[in-house]
Formats: C-alpha cells, sequence, structure tokens
C-alpha cells in the first residue's frame, strides 16, 4: 500500500457523486448499526438531493483520493461567522490510517475569510470520532436529543492566523 501522505484532497463534484453516495453509504453502514437506525439521512440521500447538495450556495464538499478511489470526504456548511462539519466518511477498510485526521486539517485552508467557529456533531456514544475532534482542537459543548439519537456538539475557535488566507 502507498504511504497515505498520497492522497490528494480536492472538492468534490457534481461527477463524483455516485461514488460520493457509495463511499457515504459504506462509512455510515457502522454508525447505523451502532444506534440501531438505520434510517440516518446519509443512508437515506439520494443520488438527486447529493447532487444538488454539491451545487448548493455555502457548500463546501471536500473527498480525499487515493489514486483512483475516493476514500473519504467531509461537508462544510457556511453560515454567516460559522462553519458546520458533517456527513464526515472514511471507507471503512481504511479508517484509523490518518484519512480523517488530513480532511480535518484540509478544512481550514478552504474556508472563506471571516469564519470564527467550526462546530461539528456526532452521536453522543461515537467515541472514536468524538476523540479525532478532540485531537483536532473542537472542545465538546452540549448535546442535544433528536428523536431517539442524542448527539454531541463540539466547537473549534479559530483564532488570529489560524484559518490560511487564499
Amino acid at each position: 500500500m502507498a504511504p497515505m501522505t498520497a492522497l490528494d484532497i480536492r472538492p468534490v463534484t457534481v461527477d463524483d457523486a455516485g461514488e460520493l453516495l457509495t463511499l457515504r453509504r459504506a462509512a455510515f453502514v457502522t454508525e447505523a448499526q451502532q444506534y440501531g437506525d438505520p434510517n440516518i439521512p446519509p443512508l437515506t440521500q439520494t443520488l438527486k438531493e447529493l447532487k444538488a447538495d454539491l451545487g448548493a450556495d455555502g457548500v463546501i464538499t471536500l473527498g480525499a483520493w487515493w489514486g483512483h478511489r475516493l476514500v473519504g470526504s467531509i461537508r462544510v456548511l457556511v453560515e454567516g461567522t460559522k462553519a458546520t462539519l458533517g456527513r464526515f466518511a472514511v471507507a471503512p477498510d481504511l479508517q484509523g490510517k490518518g484519512i480523517g485526521t488530513e480532511l480535518l486539517s484540509a478544512i481550514l485552508p478552504t474556508l472563506p475569510d471571516g469564519i470564527e467557529e467550526v462546530w461539528v456533531f456526532t452521536g453522543r456514544d461515537s467515541l472514536q470520532n468524538i476523540a479525532l475532534y478532540n485531537k483536532a482542537g473542537y472542545e465538546h459543548q452540549h448535546d442535544q436529543t433528536a428523536g431517539d439519537l442524542t448527539y454531541a456538539y463540539l466547537r473549534k475557535l479559530l483564532g488570529e492566523g489560524e484559518a490560511v488566507q487564499a
């Protein structure tokens, strides 16, 4: 296997939508099983909905390619001075190899000027996800219950010089 430093991280385009849908479904099956809910949004989103999301204003979706294979992705919603991360996915066979860490690091330089805070949420019981976010400087703020699931919300404040200027 080539080293993970060979990752190519770039914006996902509509042409990549089918591959992105496949990656997300594979990655989120584990999460759905952990919470006993096969209807979580990453598993029910249609290709048409995904394509619309990729073209939506204020949405940045980054993908990590290893050769020709899409092995990770993360979606960012920009609203005013806030960015919210979501749909963070890494191919199940490559989890724990640094792809998620590289994607999290790649987010900050893509953010528009003026972003002051970055939020992310995950299932409260998704301890590996929470540990990854903590390691990247995100701090737990609060929990929120939606239906049968409780989400942990984490935030990273961006100080001077933290966001890379384009």
